[in-house]
């Protein structure tokens, strides 16, 4: 009886604190004046932060509903654009067509602190998309905003040292999403010169990270990740630097999720280190291919783009795996490792992901780290086997890493190339699955 009560004097309290907090945005959008429309969207975001989860889900629905474009206005200055396609009419339907909720975010962004804030809403709206689809058109308005105030012309490039500010290095540690760091010994040693750090910032977000890269400073193109993560290696001399490594690229904002971001790191660091070592001529990844497992266990892997002879060495791989029977999860769950695994079990995966990457990472079902670095300009260069035998790195991609290489003279050209749907490698990548 009790939390029965409680439970309606709280959903009584946050639909009054919704009523407040639109009631605020409503009078948001109808102010004149920069100096007054700051003061009610400080007020307006102070209301919001006291909404609870359901209320912010409600106010999505309200932006839906009640903040689209009017259906008859737009389609009547479709019909007048229609008839006299002209500047005019045309900047007169974009007028139209745009929503009210996107001005309303620009005025809720004029208060202090009002990024964070609606980069913190996204966040929200985000986790509510695949039970309310209906929302697509909210989220499509978020993108669009955030993508241009988060441009990349806007970002400043830092680099992340041992120096940094302690509360900068504890977000490094949180937010590493690729290989994780085991507290500060670990930290210090992925900051020592032959270990770089290089993050975005945004004057916005003072002191927020909002992606890094990490990087190695070594002779020769890695092969395995142990190598470069162990905290008990010794630091390399400047004059063995001759390839450049990222290994690990994370976002720090789950509200960001989609802006592009991270294709204009990779190349403004590239360009840094160039600069500062000159002796570096190689830029490549190493990097997981976390959809690989999963591809080998669908019973219907897409490889239509595959060639002939692919497709044959394909379902011969499959056969001799025997994944039909059992699924390569379960056998790695039951004990399978890269060091256990026959000739003939390591060939046929090395052959199924050359396939994956090749033929499949130009389509929806493609690998997601292959299309971010395929979609940049890199080559796939090579694919390494028991590079990364963490649990997390067999139980993703059987221990396999990949790494992308960067001419920083073709980026175009192969970023080019594989929006025709056509992924560049080397014939050593190729001969893996003949």
């Amino acid at each position: 009886m009790f939390d029965s009560l409680k439970n309606a004097a709280q959903k009584i309290k946050a639909e009054h604190e919704l009523v407040v907090f639109m009631r605020h945005c409503r009078r948001l959008l109808s102010v004149r004046g920069e100096a007054n429309s700051a003061a009610v969207a400080a007020t307006a975001l102070e209301a919001y932060r006291h909404l609870p989860d359901a209320a912010q889900l409600q106010f999505f629905e309200l932006l839906a509903d009640e903040f689209g474009p009017d259906p008859k206005v737009v389609l009547d200055a479709a019909r007048r654009y229609a008839e006299a396609p002209n500047a005019e009419s045309m900047v007169k339907l974009m007028q139209a067509a745009e929503p009210p909720r996107q001005e309303l975010l620009r005025r809720l962004n004029r208060a202090p602190g009002g990024t964070a804030v609606i980069v913190q809403m996204r966040h929200r709206l985000l986790r509510s998309l695949t039970t309310h689809p209906r929302l697509a058109a909210v989220e499509a308005d978020f993108l669009h905003l955030l993508s241009s105030w988060f441009n990349p012309g806007f970002l400043e490039l830092q680099q992340v040292d041992w120096n940094s500010p302690a509360r900068l290095l504890e977000k490094i540690i949180q937010h590493e999403s690729v290989h994780a760091i085991d507290g500060w010994d670990d930290l210090r040693r992925r900051l020592q010169p032959d270990r770089c750090c290089y993050a975005y910032f945004h004057p916005q977000l003072p002191g927020e990270p909002l992606i890094f890269v990490e990087v190695a400073l070594v002779p020769e193109m890695p092969e395995a990740i142990a190598p470069l993560i162990s905290k008990r290696s010794a630091p390399l001399d400047a004059k063995h630097y001759k390839v450049a490594a990222f290994y690990s690229i994370s976002n720090c904002q789950p509200g960001l999720r989609g802006v592009s971001l991270g294709n204009f790191l990779i190349k403004r660091v590239a360009d840094r280190l160039q600069a500062d070592f000159p002796s570096i001529r190689t830029f490549c990844t190493l990097s997981p291919i976390p959809g690989f497992v999963r591809w080998l266990d669908a019973p219907d892997s897409e490889i239509a783009e595959a060639r002939p002879a692919e497709r044959e060495s394909y379902f011969k791989a499959r056969v001799l795996l025997q994944l039909d029977a059992v699924r390569m999860q379960e056998r790695i769950a039951g004990g399978w490792t890269p060091e256990s695994a026959s000739a003939a079990d390591r060939d046929a995966l090395l052959a199924l992901a050359s396939i994956y990457l090749r033929a499949v990472a130009p389509t929806a079902a493609g690998d997601v780290v292959a299309k971010f670095h395929l979609g940049n300009g890199a080559r796939l260069q090579r694919i390494n086997w028991a590079a990364d035998v963490s649990r997390n790195g067999l139980r993703q991609s059987c221990g396999l890493m990949v790494n992308y290489l960067y001419d920083l003279q073709k980026v175009e050209d192969y970023h080019q190339r594989f929006l025709e749907g056509e992924v560049v490698h080397t014939p050593a990548v190729a001969r893996l699955a003949r």
